[in-house]
């Protein structure tokens, strides 16, 4: 007879539970990097290569809430996010490699016998034109794309198909040494940023810092931007394209608009990946990346913006052990695992998790 009451209980004290874990996590998060300011022999230091390695996840963790936005709640499914992430990084790479050369040129193009910069690597030595170009750069390209995809109407499997194409096209063209990015080896050998070394611990505190408020603020505009009428009607494209043509509106614009954002918050990931991490490659646009970044999102729950950060840091985490006990075993792991979400888990974790609290 209690049951149905406990089963009440439970249902309500869902959200605050969730409140309270989101605040939990976030506070440690924030912890990090003071910790990591600790002497190396204190007992909760935390070293250089964990605050890395969180951080690269948080980034990673904003591509998956952007990758959201589009497959989650307006159907389209993109297999060409990591392009949009690289471009950012290859932005915020040229700002780093100008700081690092000085006056003269990048090491890579002296060694290519290169006797002076391209013409688009004009103003990279000012860090707010490289912030602006790591913006700029991925969202003029979704919004050229996606103007054309959209218009032609061309969506499903097609456009996941597409996508993919159009990030294996821009890894081909950032593997050529003449496109002036530094070929097969990318951007590496960073050495300040701003003024600051780059290596030094604040530095690394405040760039962990400077994620984790991103995601933040990236969380918090997905979300009002998907509770209110614009993503009532993005869900509306996802569920009923033609009942709301047949409404008078045009789908178009709603989803170039929300593919356009997505690809700059991907960009805005890989500025802060590239300091973090210290190298940007051609390797970061493989399309197998787009495609790890779909499990994320499936694991975690499409259409439910907490869901996919949890997907993104199980993963990541998981590939982090995974790839060093068992190296070779690790794309086998991960394709099971998306078979079984998508045979047990059709909405992810949070699906699973929203499940059990229901009454």
């Amino acid at each position: 007879m209690n049951q149905p009451l406990l089963v009440t209980a439970a249902h309500k004290a869902g959200p605050r539970l969730s409140l309270a874990l989101g605040i939990a996590a976030l506070t440690l998060l924030l912890a990090l990097p003071l910790l990591s300011l600790l002497p190396a022999d204190h007992a909760l230091h935390v070293s250089a290569y964990v605050l890395t390695l969180v951080g690269k996840i948080l980034c990673y963790a904003i591509v998956a809430l952007a990758l959201d936005l589009v497959w989650g709640y307006a159907g389209l499914l993109s297999l060409g996010h990591g392009l949009f992430f690289a471009l950012g990084g290859y932005a915020m790479g040229m700002y780093l490699m100008r700081q690092a050369a000085g006056d003269g040129l990048p090491g890579f193009m002296t060694f290519l016998s290169w006797s002076e910069l391209p013409w688009y690597w004009a103003g990279t030595q000012h860090f707010a034109w490289a912030l602006c170009l790591a913006v700029l750069a991925p969202g003029m390209l979704a919004l050229v794309f996606g103007w054309f995809a959209f218009r032609s109407r061309i969506k499903g499997v097609y456009f996941s198909i597409m996508t993919q194409a159009l990030t294996f096209a821009g890894m081909l063209l950032f593997f050529r040494n003449e496109t002036g990015f530094g070929g097969n080896n990318g951007f590496t050998s960073f050495r300040t940023l701003l003024g600051f070394d780059i290596a030094a611990p604040g530095t690394r505190a405040v760039l962990f810092l400077l994620t984790v408020a991103l995601l933040v603020a990236s969380l918090y505009l997905c979300w009002r931007l998907t509770r209110s009428k614009f993503g009532r009607l993005l869900t509306a494209v996802r569920d009923a394209e033609n009942r709301l043509m047949f409404c008078g509106y045009d789908p178009r614009g709603f989803k170039l608009l929300v593919w356009v954002l997505s690809a700059m918050l991907c960009g805005l990931a890989g500025a802060l990946y590239v300091p973090q991490v210290g190298i940007i490659n051609p390797s970061e646009m493989s399309p197998t990346n787009s495609i790890e970044a779909a499990v994320w999102v499936a694991l975690g729950g499409r259409g439910t913006l907490i869901g996919p950060l949890l997907g993104a840091g199980l993963i990541n985490g998981m590939k982090s052990w995974f790839t060093v006990a068992f190296p070779e075993f690790w794309l086998f792991f991960l394709g099971a695992l998306f078979i079984l979400v998508t045979l047990y888990l059709p909405k992810g974790l949070v699906g699973l998790w929203n499940k059990r609290s229901q009454p």
